[in-house]
């Protein structure tokens, strides 16, 4: 994912880079997904990270794991109970959920991953070395909190076609913004999946009724990671729904990530947790 400095250029989140790294690690993206920059990243924590799983708080990686093979887990399901054909990963960064998802469903789906220019450039670059680029499966710039023109997700939306089962899909994005940012951002997400047959919005999100100690000093190492503050948006799992639904979404449901993606044994992967919102 990139991200827009107070000056307006962009730089490339250092998660960006980690997560890239994490998913190569762990088998779920290839070696060219991940960077130099991500394995530095990695090690730097290394230390850190064994010193938190010793003290019972688990590790950054383990959370990341979890959160990541839940969304997966949630997408996959609507492929197959809601006949999503279309899926827009949103903030995509060096995921490779774009690359397993096209090869394991072939041209039954098609894949589209948006980001800013410089990192949709690299993503770009690096598919096409897998020869992985085609029309179903490709990448876009876009600005997800550009309210309709050039580059928006409304002006993307507006170019497929109504009769296919949707997904927007953010993992690692919602942390970055205000409440504010979040609640428009959803609005624009339902507005644009309500035009499809069927629309469904799929992300991790943070809570706050989970903060005891061990996690409030998970969410400072997370925010000194990221170079920024990580936010939290709402008190408990009522509050998203709540939100969700005033945005236009019909239905919205919160999962523990943990439930889906098995990794429960883990201290840190219990704290991750996934929205699964339909407007259609």
């Amino acid at each position: 994912m990139a991200i827009l400095r107070p000056d307006g250029s962009q730089a490339i989140s250092p998660t960006a880079h980690y997560t890239g790294y994490v998913w190569t690690r762990n088998g779920l993206s290839p070696p060219e997904l991940a960077t130099t920059e991500g394995r530095l990243l990695f090690e730097s924590l290394r230390p850190t990270m064994i010193v938190s799983d010793l003290l019972g708080g688990g590790t950054l990686e383990s959370y990341l794991l979890a959160r990541h093979r839940a969304i997966d887990a949630l997408l996959e399901r609507a492929i197959e109970r809601h006949g999503v054909t279309l899926v827009v990963e949103v903030a995509a960064g060096m995921s490779g959920r774009g690359l397993r998802f096209t090869r394991r469903h072939g041209q039954g789906l098609t894949y589209i991953e948006v980001d800013l220019p410089g990192m949709a450039a690299r993503k770009r670059g690096q598919l096409a070395r897998l020869g992985a680029l085609s029309e179903r499966h490709r990448v876009e710039e876009l600005d997800a909190l550009r309210e309709g023109g050039p580059g928006s997700l409304e002006e993307l939306m507006a170019s497929l076609d109504p009769t296919d089962g949707v997904a927007i899909v953010t993992e690692g994005l919602l942390g970055y913004l205000e409440q504010d940012t979040v609640r428009a951002l959803w609005r624009r997400f339902a507005a644009t999946l309500g035009r499809f047959s069927h629309g469904t919005y799929i992300s991790d999100i943070h809570i706050g009724e989970l903060q005891n100690l061990r996690v409030r000093v998970f969410r400072v190492m997370l925010s000194v990671f990221v170079r920024g503050r990580v936010h939290l948006h709402f008190d408990d799992e009522e509050g998203v729904v709540s939100a969700l639904r005033e945005a236009g979404f019909a239905s919205a449901e919160i999962h523990r990530a943990a439930d889906l993606s098995g990794d429960g044994a883990d201290a840190a992967a219990n704290l991750a947790h996934t929205l699964e919102a339909v407007a259609t």
